[in-house]
């Protein structure tokens, strides 16, 4: 089987990526390309251990926390960049997650007290993520966008997306909107930052590069942005996928890529647009 000899360490970073999938569905649904979410986990996984360790913090307090800290660097940044549109917002928040890279990395201690760690990062990370905390917060955070997608909330973000103009004409606070997807966004990322520091028990500024702030990106383009299922099932796939394929060593890459590009071509809207493809594919049939 493809997906054969996969350990539960595969299935747990599955779901946390499927959390950051859900990250960035926020805002793609409300069409915004941001690539920030990679720093927004950084701050959230930074806030989170930093509680742990030197204030022996629980779990849940800590994991807020990180929502909160990584929510708030959300609002701060989305309130003056959320105005720009397309490529100029993607280079603005592609900046900010580089900002927040570097500045990990020079914040190496303050006052005598272990910060960031500096390039070395943070080690001895308390081991207190399990897999049931996972799947309750990814429960949580899927039961709380279908009942947005479902009130006026979720017909307001869909209209933005849609057209802006349209969308304003009928009196939505396009702004206001928009801010709070971000925001939103945000603080599942930081989230999802904070549980993985707690799994991993190591956290360091390059693992919240760029090249993870595409993956996560890449989450939503392979499952599909239109549909909450999609972003995680492209989790899924690419998380689990490289693994199954380590007799490939170094070109398991390319297995990744070529999925992606496949599905870019075949399946504008993801995984999770399959019905309505084949359905289109039955309607061109003659004599359907």
């Amino acid at each position: 089987m493809i997906f054969s000899g996969l350990t539960l360490t595969n299935f747990n970073f599955a779901l946390i990526s499927s959390m950051l999938g859900l990250s960035i569905y926020l805002t793609l649904r409300t069409g915004l390309l941001s690539l920030a979410n990679a720093g927004f986990m950084s701050i959230g996984a930074y806030t989170a251990a930093l509680l742990t360790i030197h204030l022996g913090l629980p779990l849940p307090v800590s994991v807020c926390a990180g929502g909160i800290a990584a929510g708030v660097a959300g609002l701060l940044l989305g309130l003056p960049v959320l105005r720009l549109k397309g490529i100029y917002l993607a280079i603005a928040t592609i900046g900010f997650g580089e900002v927040i890279r570097i500045l990990m990395l020079n914040l190496d201690s303050l006052a005598g007290r272990e910060v960031t760690g500096g390039a070395l990062g943070l080690n001895n990370i308390p081991l207190l993520t399990r897999t049931w905390h996972l799947l309750l917060v990814l429960a949580v955070e899927v039961y709380i966008i279908i009942r947005m997608e479902k009130s006026n909330l979720g017909r307001s973000l869909e209209a933005i997306r849609e057209d802006e103009r349209v969308a304003a004409g009928m009196g939505i606070s396009v702004v206001g909107y928009k801010t709070f997807a971000f925001t939103a966004g945000a603080v599942i990322a930081g989230i999802a930052g904070a549980l993985s520091a707690h799994l991993t028990r190591f956290i360091s500024p390059n693992e919240y590069s760029f090249n993870l702030a595409v993956q996560i990106l890449a989450y939503a383009v392979l499952g599909g942005s239109r549909f909450w299922l999609g972003p995680i099932l492209g989790a899924f796939i690419l998380e689990l996928l490289p693994e199954s394929l380590r007799f490939l060593k170094t070109n398991r890459s390319i297995v990744n890529s070529v999925v992606i590009m496949l599905s870019i071509i075949y399946l504008p809207d993801g995984l999770a647009g399959l019905g309505r493809f084949f359905r289109k594919k039955v309607k061109e049939q003659p004599g359907a």
